[in-house]
């Protein structure tokens, strides 16, 4: 497959899977790894991925899991085209749908299903000197979190499980919204870097699910000079 000029290939040390990835635009860091380590899907369970970027979150969760389908929403026209690059590169098009649309239009594409999963755009709109591809897909540009929140719980069958990463300063924000929404955290998580600074929140709600929540350990993504803990990239940890 041809690159383009801003493009590099990676690989995500996961089987043969390999990554398509724009310098100039949103690429993906280790919260997505960490999300997709943390999903689980079911065999006959459909799942619903807000905000693909890339595509790499649904690419690793299709190889650790078995499932009935997945479909990744996303906004970008620059972004969806690396995602469409990357299905393709690791033979999953016919596995996974990309659906080139606002996730606010959900009801024209899918019915209620099992499983939502998002590392959603958490920062609150700030002058930056970013790119509008990188402002969006960081910030709550297009998707505000009350609505990130409410159409996740909308798009989920009750029972049904919510996956999502999110700044640990804005943790509080984030169970507000959940509890609003009739989503129950069941399992919780914080990350922190190796010095100590906790930096997200990673969280398991189930709609309709009862009041209980399991608080697992925090996970240390790096070492204490900082180097990315390079086990995190194929460990299924927390299960």
């Amino acid at each position: 497959m041809m690159l383009d000029s801003d493009e590099r290939l990676e690989d995500l040390q996961c089987g043969d899977l390999k990554i398509i990835q724009n310098k100039n635009l949103y690429t993906f860091t280790s919260d997505s790894v960490i999300l997709a380590n943390f999903v689980k899907l079911k065999a006959k369970e459909n799942a619903v991925e807000i905000g693909g970027g890339s595509g790499v979150v649904s690419i690793l969760v299709s190889a650790k899991n078995k499932f009935n389908s997945i479909k990744i929403f996303e906004i970008q026209k620059e972004l969806q085209q690396i995602c469409e690059k990357n299905l393709k590169l690791n033979n999953l098009q016919d596995k996974i749908e990309l659906i080139k649309d606002d996730i606010k239009n959900y009801k024209k594409y899918l019915d209620a299903c099992e499983v939502v999963y998002s590392n959603p755009p958490y920062f609150k709109v700030s002058d930056t000197n970013e790119n509008m591809v990188k402002k969006i897909a960081k910030q709550e540009v297009m998707l505000s979190l009350d609505d990130f929140v409410k159409i996740s719980s909308k798009i989920l069958k009750f029972g049904g499980r919510f996956y999502c990463t999110y700044p640990s300063e804005r943790a509080c924000e984030l169970i507000v919204k959940c509890n609003e929404h009739n989503l129950q955290i069941k399992k919780i998580f914080f990350t922190e870097n190796g010095k100590g600074i906790v930096n997200l929140v990673v969280v398991e709600a189930v709609k309709g699910g009862k009041f209980g929540v399991k608080v697992l350990p925090n996970l240390v993504t790096n070492k204490s000079d900082g180097e990315f803990l390079e086990e995190l990239k194929t460990k299924k940890f927390l299960q």
